[in-house]
């Protein structure tokens, strides 16, 4: 048991790196156009990248739940992903960049749900690279979704299970 929790949690890590390979210079570079909507400030208030107020500021947006920048007025659909359960990472990121509205409709199950974002970048992955250097480095890796035992706490199961 504890070969097949490592092996999936070995496959996992290999995945979520593999998204971050990026190239960040171009991703900089691209981030030129989505700051006519988007800022990246800083915890403390330094602007990092100035930028427009439409859209969130995209600070340590990996690792992050959907819709829930404080004093930011969502759409009710990306505020309905995230509180169910919807949290960025960079796979998903991507995901929403390429097409906003058809992936909330796919996270959603909701053929009605829309996005203010209305913008689609078809290869997002130096923009979602760059964005990963304003985030915590285990952002976007993913974790044990609610529910599943992380491969510490299988680990004790199964030996409680065997005393």
């Amino acid at each position: 048991m504890k070969t097949i929790i490592s092996s999936a949690a070995m496959i996992l890590a290999l995945s979520g790196t593999a998204f971050a390979e990026g190239d960040v210079e171009k991703g900089e570079n691209d981030f030129k156009k989505c700051k006519a909507c988007h800022m990246i400030v800083d915890d403390e208030g330094e602007k990092l990248f100035k930028g427009g107020r439409t859209g969130p500021n995209l600070y340590g947006i990996l690792g992050r739940q959907a819709g829930t920048i404080e004093d930011f007025k969502y759409g009710d659909s990306i505020i309905a992903a995230g509180e169910a359960g919807l949290v960025w990472t960079e796979e998903l990121l991507m995901d929403y960049i390429k097409d906003p509205k058809t992936f909330l409709k796919e996270q959603l199950d909701d053929p009605k749900a829309k996005s203010k974002m209305t913008f689609k970048w078809g290869k997002p992955e130096d923009l979602v690279a760059f964005l990963a250097t304003f985030s915590p480095e285990d952002a976007g890796e993913g974790e044990a979704a609610e529910g599943e035992a992380t491969e510490g706490e299988a680990a004790e199961d199964d030996s409680a299970k065997t005393n």
